[in-house]
């Protein structure tokens, strides 16, 4: 098997490890990913992992339900772990339906509203993955949903997944189970107890899994397996947790745009970021990088949209470049520099995101992956996007740039009450 040569720049710190030998597939939209998903569903044989911030009762969430459904009734063992708060519809009209069907199903961190900026609540599964069979993986920013947002109906939403096979499995399986043993001993402290104080199912077998026994079925990957090449591509699988991997994503862009040379592209749904990730674009720019960014042009979170206008001025008056989407919802959180280090993943640029939640990115070092991803976000600038100038900027009503100023504001103390330092 040959190995890439990777740029000297490229060898520096990484946060997560570099394997060879994988075949990833970029997915754009639902369109192009739940196809994918399904198909490979359908021919699983051994173990379904699938994790996701928002499963919808949609006619999308069901289609997967029913696949997922079907893998448990041919003997598949299918767990499928999704948050409590972005995942209520799932809880309310479709795990019941899956759990009868033998699917073992968790939800973390289960909530009933979300009202409250404690840190805890905050602590959100966002992380978009499902693993089959260790032999095939898909990470990025889709959540189990249709691809129609009622704030544009007429395009799907703009998205990112990837499909993964080779030695990457191994990382993402091992992620995916201690993951799904973390909640399961959570969840264990909120157990049901029957009349005879015994545990009542399903959890009485989590417990028992949670012990050791059948953590890891006899017959699928083993953790430290090797998993044969299926590609030549390099990557690294990337997560953000409250333990060991806090800033792994946030240091991985950092370290990628301090020595870029060329050009940044960057598109991402909520963008807000904090003190060192705006001095590190600022300092790109100042350096000669040409710095590309696609934001949200139609807004789903009205406030972020506001917060992150605010930082236009600085962006603009700097040389960086910056474009609305408007074709429909952009959800997307990628990145592409120097046209060899590219990330797919769910994990927006927002302190949020960035220290809060759980979230997974895939970074790929390869020209050809890259190009592929430059091309299809350079079609969505051409076709559905609209570059802002400063002198378009400066002609804003001044109402519309208090609002912003505001939101700015509001989203900076939400942050400082839930523990977040805008670092």
């Amino acid at each position: 098997m040959r190995v890439k040569a990777i740029p000297a720049w490229f060898q520096a710190r990484a946060s997560g490890e570099w394997l060879q030998g994988n075949a990833i597939t970029l997915l754009e939209n639902g369109g192009a990913f739940f196809p994918a998903l399904l198909e490979t569903i359908d021919a699983a044989q051994q173990e379904i992992l699938l994790q996701t911030y928002i499963f919808a009762a949609d006619a999308t969430g069901r289609r997967v339900a029913d696949a997922l459904a079907r893998a448990a009734k041919r003997g598949v063992s299918v767990r499928v772990l999704v948050d409590g708060f972005g995942g209520l519809p799932f809880v309310r009209e479709l795990m019941a339906g899956l759990s009868a069907a033998g699917v073992e199903t968790l939800i973390f961190r289960r909530e009933s509203r979300l009202l409250s900026l404690r840190r805890q609540r905050l602590r959100r599964l966002h992380r978009k993955v499902t693993v089959i069979d260790g032999r095939t993986a898909f990470v990025g920013g889709i959540n189990i949903i249709g691809d129609f947002d009622a704030e544009a109906p007429k395009h799907p939403r703009y998205d990112y997944a990837v499909r993964i096979e080779g030695p990457l499995l191994e990382p993402i399986l091992s992620s995916s189970r201690r993951l799904w043993r973390q909640v399961t001993w959570f969840s264990l402290r909120h157990r049901v107890r029957g009349q005879n104080g015994a545990m009542q199912t399903p959890l009485s077998r989590l417990w028992e899994r949670s012990r050791g026994g059948e953590q890891n079925p006899p017959w699928s990957v083993p953790p430290g397996a090797l998993i044969a090449a299926a590609g030549d591509m390099r990557a690294a699988f990337l997560i953000r947790d409250n333990l060991r991997h806090r800033a792994d994503i946030e240091n991985a862009y950092l370290d990628a745009i301090a020595r870029a040379h060329e050009e940044i592209v960057l598109a991402n749904a909520y963008f807000f970021p904090g003190h060192r990730f705006r001095h590190a674009l600022l300092a790109a720019a100042a350096r000669g990088v040409k710095i590309t960014l696609l934001l949200q042009g139609v807004a789903d979170h009205p406030m972020m949209q506001y917060a992150t206008r605010a930082l236009y001025p600085l962006f603009l008056e700097n040389g960086i470049r910056l474009f609305e989407y408007q074709r429909s919802v952009l959800h997307a959180k990628v990145a592409i520099i120097d046209r060899h280090w590219a990330t797919v993943g769910s994990s927006n640029i927002d302190t949020f995101s960035l220290m809060l939640a759980r979230e997974a990115n895939v970074v790929v070092l390869d020209r050809g992956f890259a190009t592929t991803l430059a091309a299809s976000l350079a079609s969505a600038i051409r076709d559905g996007a609209v570059e802002l100038r400063r002198e378009d900027w400066a002609r804003q009503p001044i109402l519309r740039r208090l609002l912003c100023w505001l939101a700015y504001q509001a989203v900076r103390l939400a942050a400082g009450v839930a523990g977040v330092r805008d670092n």
